[in-house]
């Protein structure tokens, strides 16, 4: 018999404890993202029944019938936004986290002028140079900082990165180290990144070191609605 959610959910936000507590912060620092992608809206009332009000969609198309069934949830685009996509995605979301390019980020503060809204945003951080996947490198970030002053609509809060794929958590920390490491640097006066805060690292299976390492978001799937399958990532 598979595991209810609202086990899952309990026994996560224990895991949150305890690792909030071994790096001398409080668990309330941290938000914890379920992401539904792929889950029907009946898993997302499960969840949303057990206490989460924050949850990650990756393709806009699949989140509309969600964000609809559950409007007062703290709906976050996790997944990569394509350009025909911005207007319904600002329409729908309350954070964008993957945004990897200055041509990407003006033009969801195009749209979120359009709307008469102000959305946060994370800037994705490509740090091992994967091809396979999105995120500007390192080296781009400042660049887009300064493009991002002054542009309306949009509020770089931080930074989100998905490490290499591996089995050991621990191989994860030091990507986890080096975002915050780069959010630190690029938060200071002057820099374009000064309203940068958030760190948004961390899944289902280094959560619990991405917390150690300072992340203030974290996007866990499987460890809270059980395996997918289909598009598991």
């Amino acid at each position: 018999m598979e595991e209810p959610v609202r086990d899952r959910v309990a026994r996560v936000l224990e895991r949150i404890d305890r690792a909030a507590a071994r790096s001398g912060r409080s668990p309330a620092a941290v938000r914890l993202v379920a992401v539904s992608k792929t889950r029907p809206p009946e898993r997302v009332a499960e969840a949303y029944e057990a206490g989460l009000r924050v949850f990650g969609e990756n393709y806009v198309q699949e989140a509309e019938d969600k964000v609809g069934a559950f409007p007062d949830a703290e709906w976050h685009l996790i997944g990569k936004l394509q350009g025909n996509k911005v207007r319904k995605a600002v329409s729908l979301f309350r954070w964008i986290q993957a945004v990897d390019s200055t041509n990407l980020l003006a033009a969801v503060s195009r749209r979120c002028v359009e709307a008469g809204k102000t959305l946060p945003v994370l800037v994705e951080v490509n740090l091992a140079g994967e091809g396979s996947k999105a995120g500007i490198s390192p080296e781009e970030l400042p660049a887009l900082l300064s493009a991002a002053v002054g542009l309306p609509g949009v509020r770089i809060k931080g930074l989100m990165a998905i490490p290499p794929m591996t089995e050991d958590p621990e191989e994860s920390r030091p990507y986890f180290s080096r975002l915050r490491e780069i959010l630190e640097r690029f938060s200071g006066p002057g820099t374009g990144g000064e309203r940068m805060t958030e760190l948004s690292m961390g899944m289902s299976h280094d959560f619990e070191v991405a917390i150690e390492e300072g992340a203030t978001m974290v996007r866990v799937g499987t460890a809270i609605f059980g395996s997918r399958a289909r598009r598991e990532g």
